[in-house]
């Protein structure tokens, strides 16, 4: 019964990790920069473009209701400056942002490399808990919105009344399902969605644009309530600019669409250096999904302001989030409407798809390779579930409710717009592109002002930020302090010198001597042999190889080692090395040389002064401080075997 259980378990484990890979363990056959780039094996711009437009068009759900309740008779004024913000702003940001990013890293990436050291893990885990809140939101915002489709369907509103937290959860857990299950398939679903989703829409445009033309007193009636209300056609626009920041969520599919780009096919001669099919393929999904989606905006804003009552976009009301629905019903029959329904709920329900992509590629990428989660985060399946759990508890605190998340949806959306949009301007001003750079400018300019304004007006969207970013940290920090004694160098390189000097010191006990370089002068090496030979008693005929580390930046997790070697005052042999930890690096080598001499080395220390507590925070943070102990500490974990631990001396 044990060998039976522990069997089903390797398999359930061996399934939750499946694609899991090893970073840590090994050296890479070959350069990034020459091995053929996995995006031929993707799938076509169209189809991926579907995944993404899960998310952007499923917003015709709640925008034009959105739009009605902020701008009121305005709404497709400003649904037209939503437009023109999307077409010469967003687009044009978003197609710069995936030829420098594109691996999906987006913006995050471009900025991360403008800051090193502590200061520049902190800025990316402050952009991903903005992410987090974008793609989470995205998740748990939707699902609600589809319950709500789902509750308040005239057929069902009497059984399913006071049932949506429960829905949305289910919504949730078969999304995580679909993705346990596997990729290709959400891409599949996706696909089917939206198309079937599109052209229910186009019904409905069409039939409200006819309804529009028969009834041509709505539009004279419309154009008479915005000349009392507004006076001219200037105030008008002015108002419309002024209520543009309300209308934030219909740019939600373009941090997406980066998000996913990995999986766009790209041409047979791309290389993870240069993917020119994959960013060319990736700027066709980018600007058709923003054309689609501008077309559908103005259409829906325009019906939907002119044919249905205000009163009915207040909360209670019948077209209150779910507006195209109400015309749905209303001109084309309860049959039609419910068909309408079922489209809606399901391409909102997946909308969470292209968002859980997102995090299944944001996460993996920066967590792991910072320290700051378990190893098996890389793996997707047990990221799907975290998630899924992460979204189980937002939809129980929000009580499912579409409204309270609209504040924390925007702000993420509008902070991402936002870093993307100074991240080209930058990226543009290094290129030397002077009128790029103007223009990416002004639309920072355009975006940060939305940003503030958002915020200002909705500051609940922060703080449900801050709260993310707040937990991002926290968790990140545990992890890596729970990681701080894990041996984190993915490969060691050694020049010839370095080779010949390991080599030479095999013959006999191999013996090496930590020491922290400063004047390495004749006297400080001299100096250095004979306190280690004093405090370990050890006979003049010994031989010894220094060892000194340079820390680089201590706020790297892993990277790999190379080791040089070079003869000091035509007598000491010192091998140099650079890397984020001393300790790591000291561990790294003796278990290298262990492995390719097959003898047992020795390495020898100095206590260190000061504080031991003091000492271990030098360590977590600078990658220094208590060298001796930490050394023997990531030895221990790295190599259980008593018998084959390399040997620390400390005097």
């Amino acid at each position: 019964m044990a060998t039976t259980n522990n069997a089903r378990t390797g398999r359930l484990r061996a399934w939750m990790l499946e694609g899991l890979s090893d970073m840590g363990k090994g050296k890479p056959s070959r350069p990034a920069e020459a091995a053929p780039d996995a995006g031929h094996k993707g799938q076509p711009w169209y189809r991926v473009m579907c995944l993404t437009g899960v998310d952007y068009f499923s917003t015709l759900g709640y925008q034009p209701g959105i739009a009605a309740l902020a701008a009121g008779l305005l709404s497709p004024i400003a649904t037209i400056v939503l437009v023109v913000v999307t077409l010469a702003g967003a687009l044009p940001v978003y197609r710069r942002v995936a030829e420098e990013s594109p691996h999906g890293e987006g913006s995050i990436a471009m900025l991360s490399r403008l800051l090193s050291f502590w200061k520049g893990k902190l800025f990316v885990l402050t952009l991903l808990g903005f992410a987090a809140t974008d793609f989470l939101i995205t998740i748990t915002l939707s699902a609600a919105d589809a319950s709500t489709h789902l509750v308040e369907n005239p057929h069902l509103e009497s059984a399913l009344h006071d049932k949506q937290v429960l829905i949305t959860m289910i919504l949730i857990a078969l999304l995580g399902a679909v993705f346990l299950k596997g990729f290709l398939e959400a891409i599949g679903v996706a696909v089917a969605l939206v198309a079937i989703y599109l052209a229910l829409n186009a019904v409905v445009v069409v039939s409200g644009l006819w309804h529009v033309i028969t009834e041509g007193h709505v539009v004279t009636d419309w154009t008479a309530a915005l000349t009392q209300e507004h006076g001219n056609v200037f105030a008008m626009i002015g108002v419309a600019l002024l209520v543009f920041p309300k209308l934030a969520l219909g740019l939600s599919g373009f941090e997406t669409g980066v998000a996913v780009m990995p999986h766009v096919k790209g041409d047979p001669g791309d290389t993870e250096a240069k993917p020119a099919g994959r960013i060319r393929g990736t700027k066709k999904l980018l600007t058709t999904a923003a054309l689609i989606m501008s077309v559908f905006l103005i259409c829906t804003s325009f019906i939907t302001t002119v044919l249905i009552p205000h009163e009915e976009f207040e909360p209670g009301g019948k077209a209150n989030g779910r507006a195209l629905a109400y015309l749905a019903h209303e001109y084309l029959g309860n049959t039609f409407g419910t068909i309408y329904d079922v489209s809606t709920i399901l391409i909102l329900w997946f909308a969470g798809a292209s968002a859980m992509a997102g995090l299944l590629n944001l996460m993996p990428r920066y967590l792991p390779k910072y320290g700051m989660a378990p190893h098996w985060a890389r793996a997707v399946r047990p990221m799907v579930i975290v998630f899924t759990l992460v979204a189980f508890l937002v939809t129980w605190i929000f009580d499912a409710d579409v409204d309270a998340q609209g504040g924390a949806y925007a702000t993420g959306v509008l902070v991402l717009i936002c870093s993307a949009a100074i991240a080209v301007t930058i990226a543009a001003r290094k290129a030397g592109q002077r009128g790029w750079t103007i223009g990416f400018g002004v639309i920072s300019a355009v975006f940060l002002y939305t940003t503030v304004v958002n915020v200002i007006e909705r500051p609940d969207g922060v703080k449900i930020g801050a709260c993310f970013i707040a937990g991002i940290i926290l968790i990140s920090l545990l992890s890596r302090l729970g990681r701080a004694f894990e041996l984190r160098v993915t490969h060691v390189e050694l020049d010839d010198m370095a080779e010949r000097f390991i080599r030479d010191i095999s013959h006999r006990t191999a013996r090496f001597i930590a020491n922290e370089p400063d004047h390495r002068d004749v006297a400080e090496y001299r100096e250095k042999i004979e306190q280690i030979r004093t405090d370990n008693d050890l006979p003049t005929s010994e031989d010894f190889v220094f060892v000194e580390v340079t820390v680089t930046d201590p706020s790297e997790f892993e990277a790999g080692l190379t080791v040089r070697g070079e003869v000091m005052h035509d007598r000491y042999r010192v091998l140099t090395l650079e890397s984020s930890s001393v300790p790591n690096a000291l561990a790294a080598l003796l278990l290298h040389a262990r492995d390719t001499t097959g003898t047992r080395p020795h390495i020898y220390f100095e206590w260190t002064e000061g504080n031991p507590f003091a000492n271990f925070l030098r360590f977590f943070l600078l990658g220094q401080g208590e060298v001796a102990p930490v050394t023997r500490e990531v030895l221990r974990e790295a190599e259980p075997d008593r018998d084959r631990r390399p040997r620390v001396h400390v005097g």
